[in-house]
């Protein structure tokens, strides 16, 4: 256990209200981190919060919505987590979104830039709102939660698997960057999870069927099947891992 304690640790998780994130912040707080729960609605982190103090007693989380879009929000997001906790100890940024589904060469301007402002650019801004505190500390853990659509092409989420691969290369700078100080980056590439992002596939009993003899395991994965790699990031016991990307994918990319 004690690799794996994050006790006293204060962690905040984007898009944390469903989903991996959702998973997250429980195996996080089940090793005693104090969770910030995020994502676009208020009222969903909330639920999600008052679960939390629910199961794990009451100050464990604080709810904060923020839009990735929006960098005063994101600050804002950092600023209350300060102001209620004093640190900020590991970032997970997990939050993205994939508003286009279909060949690259037909993507409109707007929708690539959408992708890349909030799959990239978004986990950029959070990472330099964070990290001075942690290079201060010499110490912090910053996991980018990208996915294994980042290691090869597809024919409809292209622009998709750019912004994944960029994460990658974020990760791998920011760790360069920042681990003469004891800061450490690192991803987290997902293979198929069981998530709304997901839904009408592993719904379809004739497609899921198709995409599961692809895969060694012969499965979808389950949201706190990537949580648990995540928590591993995030505590001693990944402290000599940085500028990684970690698969968890059934073995489907081997």
């Amino acid at each position: 256990m004690s690799l794996f304690d994050l006790t006293g640790k204060v962690c905040v998780v984007t898009g944390s209200s469903r989903g991996i994130g959702r998973a997250a912040a429980f195996e996080l707080a089940d090793y005693g981190a104090k969770v910030v729960i995020s994502s676009r609605k208020q009222d969903a982190c909330e639920a999600v919060a008052a679960e939390l103090n629910g199961k794990y007693g009451e100050g464990t989380a604080i709810a904060v919505a923020a839009s990735i879009s929006d960098k005063a929000a994101l600050h804002n997001l950092v600023d209350r987590t300060r102001a209620t906790w004093g640190r900020i100890d590991v970032l997970v940024c997990n939050a993205a979104s994939n508003p286009y589904y279909g060949p690259l060469a037909g993507i409109a301007d707007e929708q690539f830039r959408k992708i890349l402002d909030n799959n990239v650019l978004s986990n950029h801004w959070l990472i330099q709102m964070v990290a001075p505190e942690m290079l201060e500390r010499g110490e912090g853990s910053i996991v980018i939660v990208s996915s294994i659509g980042g290691l090869r092409g597809s024919p409809v989420i292209g622009a998709y698997n750019v912004s994944k691969a960029a994460d990658f290369q974020l990760a791998r700078n920011y760790a360069v960057e920042y681990g003469p100080r004891g800061v450490r980056v690192n991803c987290v590439a997902p293979g198929l999870i069981k998530t709304d992002f997901a839904r009408a596939l592993w719904e379809d009993p004739e497609r899921i069927r198709a995409a599961n003899e692809q895969v060694p395991l012969r499965r979808i994965g389950e949201p706190h099947e990537i949580a648990g790699a995540i928590v591993y990031l995030a505590s001693p016991a990944s402290s000599f891992m940085t500028g990684q990307v970690m698969v968890v994918d059934g073995g489907v990319t081997i």
